[in-house]
């Protein structure tokens, strides 16, 4: 079993594996969801990152140990450690950042004091709206900034290149960093698409092809992957630039097989 997409601490277990594995105990979970602007996801409590949780994710927690909540999210099924604190009961979310980034403040005027900054793909629960402001269980969020929950992006390409220049960083799933595999998931889930979180499982998504690439094909190489942009050209989050950069494809492909000895693993269009 992948230990990233199974609902097990090492300790207690989600009750859908019971005869799977070996564990002090077997639970139904409970029902939560991420209330920090974004969380690590962590291999252990107090462990190293593996990916990142963003406000309003759900979380089915499945044990707590020390301050530290394991349990599944709903970004990919992804499972691991996160503070106890960075999760707990919460409104359904009804709306989606849809900018880049955006603020929630402590009145709906441009002058008040912000209380939080939310990431694109942050989800909050929209209350109802005064004028062109949202009033959320997160504060007062510009209107604009705000798209129904089911309303989503159309071109995943467009999304990613929101993001052009936003510093790269391992385990990244927000726009104060983000890794390649990061970035695909951001702009994927804003379309309303399903999509793991590291760039191995990411391989499952769409059917092999072969000839040229075409705009919103993706590139694999062992530990990275590209979102194609147009001819010739791609965009990923890479320690390169240390950003979101454009690059070419066939200097990228030449740059990573000089650098690493990679060769592209596979093309796959989804």
């Amino acid at each position: 079993m992948d230990r990233r997409l199974t609902p097990f601490s090492g300790r207690v277990a989600h009750q859908s594996l019971r005869g799977q594995v070996k564990a002090e105990a077997f639970v139904p979970g409970d029902a939560a969801h991420v209330l920090w602007p974004v969380v690590a996801l962590c291999r252990a409590p107090d462990g190293a990152i593996d990916r990142q949780l963003l406000r309003g994710d759900a979380f089915l927690v499945i044990d707590r140990q020390s301050g530290w909540a394991f349990g599944q999210s709903d970004r990919g099924g992804y499972c691991g450690w996160v503070p106890e604190g960075a999760v707990g009961a919460a409104d359904l979310p009804t709306h989606w950042i849809s900018a880049l980034s955006t603020h929630a403040y402590a009145e709906p005027r441009v002058r008040a004091e912000p209380l939080s900054w939310l990431s694109m793909g942050a989800k909050v629960h929209v209350k109802g709206v005064t004028g062109v402001w949202a009033d959320t269980d997160e504060g007062f969020i510009p209107a604009r900034h705000l798209r129904a929950i089911g309303d989503w992006a159309d071109d995943p390409v467009a999304v990613a290149e929101a993001f052009l220049g936003v510093p790269y960083l391992w385990g990244g799933n927000s726009v104060a960093g983000l890794d390649c595999s990061g970035l695909v998931q951001a702009a994927w889930l804003a379309c309303g698409r399903d999509c793991p979180g590291d760039s191995d499982l990411q391989r499952s998504l769409g059917a092999d092809f072969a000839g040229d690439a075409t705009r919103g094909d993706l590139i694999f190489w062992k530990g990275h992957v590209a979102i194609v942009a147009g001819p010739d050209r791609i965009i990923h989050a890479n320690g390169h630039t240390m950003s979101v950069a454009y690059e070419g494809l066939a200097g990228a492909i030449t740059r990573i097989a000089a650098a690493e000895g990679l060769d592209v693993l596979a093309r796959r269009r989804v």
